[in-house]
């Protein structure tokens, strides 16, 4: 069962807090988790504070400064911040109060959009392979147990890491093969079957760490709290350069996420392969991954159709256009 949320609190002094912690409350009915921007608001609010704010306005000579970019701040970083004011002034401006909006086209540029790194089967063989030989030491404690079984959920699952990091014993049923993965993006629940497989390295793996309160965590850490995210990910990169597979450098990947991107191109592949509908079947990908809508999920056709452009003919042979055409620049 999901944890009920703390209410939401902005504690400045500016005329504009309680109107922000509205914004914030309607953002969370709405179904967002809306957790980092509210940390900003709050930085906002003391900003506004600072800027002397008196009336409950939002005019454009406070802030502009607020929305000018920062020194060593990326275009992605200024552009989040610039959102989220405009979000807050069109809120004000429904409610009939005095607000400069932003326009969408302030702020950097954005230089170029992320390409997932999609891993060949090979590679993500040589990775856990790699991972299951990690050995043993009192210095790092459980990682040569916990590490392997984490990697393998989320690349079998196609989890997002903090879905995984968060998963308590009573969210894994390893009797009916289930994952409860609860309160994640969109404040949207769902179960998740891992294949059989994987259901039976799980079992191996909880009973290896001996019995555990139904709250403990099923990736804990060598305290027992929740593993963290930075943690994780300098062991990956340690397994890639291990098994030889290499990185781009900040931004380049292969991240952690792509695990994710990967099980869903390697799903949707192996779907084409068995003759099915791949249109028919996003709906239940869109589902499994907790997509909002299937329009996040469509994009992972056409990632399928890049890496293996031969399934495109064969695909549109059998099923008609199915596989959108990139468009050309």
């Amino acid at each position: 069962m999901a944890m009920p949320r703390k209410p939401v609190t902005l504690t400045g002094n500016s005329p504009l807090a309680p109107l922000m912690a509205q914004f914030v409350q309607e953002k969370r009915a709405c179904g967002y988790r809306y957790d980092e921007c509210a940390s900003s608001l709050r930085r906002f609010d003391a900003y506004l504070c600072r800027q002397g704010l008196q009336q409950v306005e939002l005019p454009r000579a406070v802030i502009s400064s607020w929305l000018a970019k920062q020194p060593h701040e990326s275009g992605k970083t200024q552009r989040v911040r610039i959102n989220m004011v405009r979000q807050f002034a069109l809120y004000m401006r429904r409610l009939g109060l005095p607000a400069d909006v932003p326009d969408q086209g302030t702020g950097a540029k954005q230089s170029k959009s992320f390409l997932a790194r999609v891993l060949t089967h090979d590679e993500v063989r040589r990775l856990l392979d790699a991972a299951d030989q990690i050995e043993p030491r009192a210095s790092t404690h459980l990682r040569h147990l916990v590490l392997p079984e984490l990697l393998r959920v989320l690349y079998g699952c196609g989890l997002r890491l903090e879905e995984a990091l968060s998963l308590r014993i009573r969210d894994v049923d390893l009797i009916q093969g289930v994952l409860h993965i609860n309160d994640t993006k969109f404040r949207k629940d769902r179960l998740v079957p891992p294949a059989q497989p994987l259901v039976v390295r799980l079992q191996k793996y909880a009973a290896t760490l001996g019995p555990r309160p139904a709250d403990a965590y099923f990736f804990p850490s060598p305290r027992g709290g929740p593993l963290h995210g930075s943690g994780v990910y300098r062991n990956y990169r340690d397994l890639l350069q291990r098994c030889h597979i290499g990185h781009g450098g900040r931004g380049e990947g292969p991240r952690l996420h792509d695990l994710r991107h990967t099980f869903a191109v390697h799903t949707l592949l192996r779907w084409y392969r068995e003759g099915a509908d791949l249109q028919a079947r996003l709906p239940v990908l869109a589902t499994y991954l907790g997509h909002a809508s299937i329009d996040g999920t469509q994009d992972y056709l056409q990632m399928t159709a890049d890496l293996y452009p031969e399934i495109v003919s064969r695909s549109d042979a059998a099923f008609g256009d199915v596989i959108p055409r990139r468009r050309p620049s």
